[in-house]
């Protein structure tokens, strides 16, 4: 989505100091978003959340359940406004709740779908030497977004030349966004 500088993956709303995976404690699955607000809205955000999974299944566990994070009044306001308008539908499940420290994932866990397209990875890690450098990378958030399903193939070619890839890597990114 243009506009999203920076994607984590990590823990958040809970009380156990320093989760992780097999010891997540009392926290759940979450993902932290950096973008631009000129480029993309907080309102564009929460209609690509809202899409993205089903808010009317309840959670078999607190670990996995579906909620949004609000660092002020505007968000939570607007938040709830789209849930409410989902409600009209049937029973929405998805929380909002005040955000209060997020905890980083384990390495492996940070963009799953690019760390499991070989013919990419194998390009970006001299790009990204350090692991951080790989995590924190608006490149990488963006690639690994694409290759996740989100964004179009138009939007891809406008950015293309940015990530830094052979001919061979943009041939490839372009056949898996076009096969959509």
């Amino acid at each position: 989505m243009p506009g999203v500088v920076r994607t984590r993956v990590g823990y958040a709303g809970g009380t156990t100091d320093n989760p992780t995976y097999y010891s997540i404690g009392d926290h759940s699955e979450s993902i932290q978003i950096d973008y631009d607000p000129k480029l993309v809205s907080y309102a564009e955000l929460l209609d690509v959340f809202w899409s993205a999974h089903n808010p009317r299944t309840s959670s078999f566990s607190r670990q996995y359940r579906s909620l949004i994070f609000v660092h002020n009044d505007r968000q939570r306001r607007l938040a709830v406004e789209t849930k409410n308008k989902l409600k009209k539908g049937g029973t929405v499940y998805t929380d909002i709740v005040a955000f209060s420290e997020f905890y980083l994932a384990e390495d492996y866990h940070q963009k799953y779908y690019l760390r499991n397209t070989e013919k990419l990875m194998g390009e970006l890690r001299p790009l990204y030497p350090q692991e951080e450098e790989f995590i924190n990378s608006t490149a990488v958030a963006r690639l690994n977004g694409y290759i996740g399903g989100f964004g179009t193939l138009d939007q891809l070619e406008r950015e293309l030349d940015s990530f830094g890839l052979s001919e061979r890597a943009e041939h490839y990114l372009r056949g898996r966004i076009s096969r959509r």
